[in-house]
Protein backbone atom coordinates (compact mmCIF):
# COMPACT_ATOMS: atom_id res chain seq x y z
CA UNK A 1 0.00 0.00 0.00
CA UNK A 2 1.37 3.56 -1.15
CA UNK A 3 0.65 6.54 1.25
CA UNK A 4 1.06 10.16 0.34
CA UNK A 5 1.26 12.74 2.93
CA UNK A 6 -0.24 15.76 2.04
CA UNK A 7 0.24 18.90 4.24
CA UNK A 8 -2.54 21.86 3.58
CA UNK A 9 -0.89 25.36 4.51
CA UNK A 10 -2.95 28.88 3.84
CA UNK A 11 -1.63 32.03 4.23
CA UNK A 12 -4.73 33.82 4.94
CA UNK A 13 -5.82 32.72 8.42
CA UNK A 14 -8.23 34.90 9.55
CA UNK A 15 -6.98 34.54 13.68
CA UNK A 16 -3.15 34.00 12.45
CA UNK A 17 -2.12 34.84 9.17
CA UNK A 18 1.14 33.45 8.03
CA UNK A 19 0.58 30.72 10.82
CA UNK A 20 2.89 28.16 8.27
CA UNK A 21 5.85 30.51 8.34
CA UNK A 22 5.68 31.49 12.47
CA UNK A 23 9.02 30.37 13.89
CA UNK A 24 9.09 28.22 16.71
CA UNK A 25 12.72 28.13 18.21
CA UNK A 26 13.96 29.36 15.36
CA UNK A 27 12.14 26.82 13.03
CA UNK A 28 9.06 27.45 11.16
CA UNK A 29 6.02 25.52 11.68
CA UNK A 30 5.45 23.93 8.54
CA UNK A 31 9.12 22.79 8.73
CA UNK A 32 8.91 21.45 11.82
CA UNK A 33 5.56 19.49 10.91
CA UNK A 34 7.07 18.42 7.15
CA UNK A 35 9.91 17.04 9.20
CA UNK A 36 7.93 14.94 11.88
CA UNK A 37 5.96 13.64 8.37
CA UNK A 38 9.46 12.28 7.54
CA UNK A 39 9.78 10.18 10.25
CA UNK A 40 6.43 8.35 9.73
CA UNK A 41 7.56 4.96 8.27
CA UNK A 42 3.93 4.40 5.92
CA UNK A 43 4.46 7.47 4.06
CA UNK A 44 5.49 6.82 0.87
CA UNK A 45 6.00 10.62 -0.22
CA UNK A 46 5.44 14.37 1.94
CA UNK A 47 4.15 17.45 0.19
CA UNK A 48 3.01 20.75 1.54
CA UNK A 49 -0.18 22.01 -0.44
CA UNK A 50 -0.05 25.97 -0.24
CA UNK A 51 -1.76 28.58 -2.17
CA UNK A 52 0.81 31.41 -1.04
CA UNK A 53 4.24 31.60 -2.85
CA UNK A 54 5.64 32.49 -0.19
CA UNK A 55 4.99 29.52 1.65
CA UNK A 56 6.13 27.48 -1.44
CA UNK A 57 9.44 29.42 -1.54
CA UNK A 58 10.14 28.80 2.04
CA UNK A 59 9.18 24.65 1.69
CA UNK A 60 11.75 24.38 -1.05
CA UNK A 61 14.44 26.14 0.84
CA UNK A 62 14.53 23.39 2.99
CA UNK A 63 14.18 20.69 -0.12
CA UNK A 64 10.48 19.77 1.07
CA UNK A 65 8.16 19.11 -1.44
CA UNK A 66 5.74 21.65 -2.35
CA UNK A 67 2.64 22.17 -5.11
CA UNK A 68 0.78 25.25 -5.70
CA UNK A 69 -3.28 25.16 -5.36
CA UNK A 70 -6.38 27.31 -5.66
CA UNK A 71 -7.00 30.14 -3.04
CA UNK A 72 -10.59 28.98 -3.14
CA UNK A 73 -10.75 25.79 -0.84
CA UNK A 74 -13.78 24.72 1.90
CA UNK A 75 -10.98 23.24 3.37
CA UNK A 76 -8.26 20.80 3.92
CA UNK A 77 -9.63 17.59 2.58
CA UNK A 78 -10.62 20.08 -1.11
CA UNK A 79 -6.95 21.14 -1.01
CA UNK A 80 -5.44 17.81 -0.81
CA UNK A 81 -7.52 16.70 -3.37
CA UNK A 82 -6.17 18.93 -5.63
CA UNK A 83 -2.89 18.83 -4.77
CA UNK A 84 -2.94 14.82 -5.11
CA UNK A 85 -4.13 15.70 -9.04
CA UNK A 86 -1.47 17.53 -9.86
CA UNK A 87 1.38 15.41 -7.84
CA UNK A 88 -0.34 12.38 -10.54
CA UNK A 89 0.21 14.85 -13.40
CA UNK A 90 3.93 15.24 -12.39
CA UNK A 91 4.86 12.06 -11.73
CA UNK A 92 2.09 9.65 -14.08
CA UNK A 93 3.98 5.95 -12.90
CA UNK A 94 3.05 6.74 -9.55
CA UNK A 95 -0.14 5.46 -7.53
CA UNK A 96 -1.03 6.24 -4.36
CA UNK A 97 -3.51 4.06 -2.37
CA UNK A 98 -4.35 6.31 0.31
CA UNK A 99 -3.49 9.88 1.12
CA UNK A 100 -3.08 11.47 4.68
CA UNK A 101 -4.22 15.00 5.41
CA UNK A 102 -1.80 16.54 8.41
CA UNK A 103 -2.82 19.63 9.86
CA UNK A 104 -0.49 22.45 8.97
CA UNK A 105 -0.52 23.93 12.18
CA UNK A 106 0.24 20.96 14.33
CA UNK A 107 4.29 20.72 15.03
CA UNK A 108 4.86 17.95 17.24
CA UNK A 109 2.48 15.77 15.43
CA UNK A 110 3.50 12.01 16.23
CA UNK A 111 4.41 10.23 13.48
CA UNK A 112 3.30 7.11 15.04
CA UNK A 113 -0.27 8.59 14.71
CA UNK A 114 0.19 8.77 11.08
CA UNK A 115 0.90 5.29 11.09
CA UNK A 116 -1.68 4.32 12.83
CA UNK A 117 -4.48 5.75 10.81
CA UNK A 118 -2.73 4.31 7.75
CA UNK A 119 -3.05 0.89 9.55
CA UNK A 120 -7.09 1.24 9.39
CA UNK A 121 -6.77 0.53 6.04
CA UNK A 122 -5.68 -3.54 6.12
CA UNK A 123 -9.84 -3.59 6.77
CA UNK A 124 -10.84 -3.25 2.90
CA UNK A 125 -14.51 -1.77 4.14
CA UNK A 126 -12.37 1.38 5.24
CA UNK A 127 -13.02 4.37 3.17
CA UNK A 128 -11.28 7.06 5.50
CA UNK A 129 -9.70 6.97 8.94
CA UNK A 130 -9.38 9.14 11.91
CA UNK A 131 -8.18 8.99 15.37
CA UNK A 132 -9.54 10.38 18.71
CA UNK A 133 -8.79 10.07 22.52
CA UNK A 134 -10.47 9.72 25.29
CA UNK A 135 -11.46 12.62 27.31
CA UNK A 136 -10.20 12.77 31.09
CA UNK A 137 -11.57 16.71 32.07
CA UNK A 138 -15.00 18.01 32.44
CA UNK A 139 -14.19 21.01 30.80
CA UNK A 140 -13.04 19.46 27.80
CA UNK A 141 -16.20 17.25 27.91
CA UNK A 142 -18.36 20.44 27.82
CA UNK A 143 -16.37 22.44 25.34
CA UNK A 144 -17.64 23.18 21.97
CA UNK A 145 -14.23 23.52 20.65
CA UNK A 146 -13.69 19.59 21.25
CA UNK A 147 -15.24 17.51 18.71
CA UNK A 148 -16.78 14.94 20.15
CA UNK A 149 -17.29 11.19 18.36
CA UNK A 150 -18.89 7.89 18.99
CA UNK A 151 -17.71 4.89 17.70
CA UNK A 152 -19.77 1.56 17.12
CA UNK A 153 -18.42 -2.21 17.44
CA UNK A 154 -16.24 -2.19 14.75
CA UNK A 155 -14.55 1.39 15.45
CA UNK A 156 -16.40 3.26 13.08
CA UNK A 157 -18.09 6.86 13.70
CA UNK A 158 -21.20 7.29 14.32
CA UNK A 159 -21.67 10.42 14.84
CA UNK A 160 -19.29 13.70 15.42
CA UNK A 161 -20.48 16.67 17.70
CA UNK A 162 -19.72 19.98 19.14
CA UNK A 163 -22.23 18.88 21.96
CA UNK A 164 -21.50 16.65 24.45
CA UNK A 165 -21.86 12.54 23.35
CA UNK A 166 -23.54 10.34 24.36
CA UNK A 167 -26.09 12.03 26.63
CA UNK A 168 -26.29 10.22 30.30
CA UNK A 169 -29.98 10.73 31.27
CA UNK A 170 -30.42 10.80 34.70
CA UNK A 171 -27.23 11.98 35.91
CA UNK A 172 -25.72 15.29 37.36
CA UNK A 173 -23.30 16.64 34.55
CA UNK A 174 -20.37 16.40 36.96
CA UNK A 175 -20.12 12.60 37.28
CA UNK A 176 -20.82 11.88 33.51
CA UNK A 177 -17.06 11.41 33.01
CA UNK A 178 -17.51 8.74 36.11
CA UNK A 179 -20.19 7.09 34.38
CA UNK A 180 -19.26 7.38 30.87
CA UNK A 181 -16.47 6.74 27.81
CA UNK A 182 -15.86 10.12 25.85
CA UNK A 183 -13.87 10.37 22.83
CA UNK A 184 -12.25 13.79 21.21
CA UNK A 185 -11.78 13.56 17.65
CA UNK A 186 -8.25 14.84 16.50
CA UNK A 187 -8.09 16.50 13.07
CA UNK A 188 -5.62 13.94 10.98
CA UNK A 189 -7.66 11.93 8.51
CA UNK A 190 -6.75 9.60 5.96
CA UNK A 191 -8.58 8.53 2.39
CA UNK A 192 -8.21 5.84 0.11
CA UNK A 193 -7.52 7.60 -3.19
CA UNK A 194 -11.11 7.30 -4.90
CA UNK A 195 -12.64 7.91 -1.74
CA UNK A 196 -10.70 11.35 -1.69
CA UNK A 197 -11.95 12.17 -5.15
CA UNK A 198 -15.24 11.58 -4.73
CA UNK A 199 -15.75 13.24 -1.41
CA UNK A 200 -14.31 16.63 -2.53
CA UNK A 201 -17.04 16.45 -5.13
CA UNK A 202 -19.96 16.29 -2.46
CA UNK A 203 -22.06 19.57 -1.22
CA UNK A 204 -22.28 20.36 1.65
CA UNK A 205 -24.69 18.70 3.98
CA UNK A 206 -27.65 20.04 6.26
CA UNK A 207 -25.53 18.00 9.50
CA UNK A 208 -21.94 19.59 8.22
CA UNK A 209 -23.45 23.24 8.10
CA UNK A 210 -25.15 23.09 11.71
CA UNK A 211 -22.02 22.03 13.37
CA UNK A 212 -19.42 23.07 10.72
CA UNK A 213 -18.03 19.19 10.72
CA UNK A 214 -16.80 18.44 7.39
CA UNK A 215 -16.82 14.79 8.06
CA UNK A 216 -20.47 15.14 8.61
CA UNK A 217 -21.09 15.52 5.56
CA UNK A 218 -19.18 12.08 4.74
CA UNK A 219 -21.66 10.28 7.26
CA UNK A 220 -24.46 11.90 5.82
CA UNK A 221 -23.32 10.22 2.06
CA UNK A 222 -22.67 6.78 3.93
CA UNK A 223 -18.97 6.84 3.80
CA UNK A 224 -17.43 4.40 6.67
CA UNK A 225 -15.27 6.30 8.59
CA UNK A 226 -12.74 3.74 11.26
CA UNK A 227 -11.41 5.93 13.98
CA UNK A 228 -8.39 4.36 15.49
CA UNK A 229 -7.52 5.78 19.33
CA UNK A 230 -4.63 7.55 20.64
CA UNK A 231 -3.74 8.64 23.50
CA UNK A 232 -1.59 11.15 22.51
CA UNK A 233 -3.00 14.85 22.30
CA UNK A 234 -2.57 17.06 19.40
CA UNK A 235 -1.29 20.33 19.34
CA UNK A 236 -2.50 22.97 17.48
CA UNK A 237 -1.87 26.29 17.51
CA UNK A 238 -4.40 28.71 16.10
CA UNK A 239 -3.44 31.93 17.17
CA UNK A 240 -0.37 33.85 17.72
CA UNK A 241 -1.35 33.29 21.59
CA UNK A 242 -0.89 29.53 21.34
CA UNK A 243 2.15 29.58 19.77
CA UNK A 244 3.33 32.08 22.98
CA UNK A 245 2.77 29.27 24.98
CA UNK A 246 4.10 27.18 23.11
CA UNK A 247 7.44 28.70 23.18
CA UNK A 248 7.40 29.43 26.59
CA UNK A 249 6.57 25.82 27.62
CA UNK A 250 8.96 23.18 27.61
CA UNK A 251 8.57 21.51 24.03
Amino acid sequence: MKCAGIIPARYASTRFPGKPLALINGTSMIRRVYEQCLKSASLNIVVVATDNEEIAEHVRSFNGKVIMTSTDHRSGTDRCNEALNHLLSLYPEQQYDVVVNIQGDEPFIDPAQIDAVTACFKDEHVDIATLARPIDTTEELFNPNAVKVVRGLQNQALYFSRSTIPFIRGTEQHDWLAKGNFLKHLGLYAYRTPVLKAIAQLTSGNLEILESLEQLRWLENGYRISVELTDKESISIDTPDDLAKLTNSTW
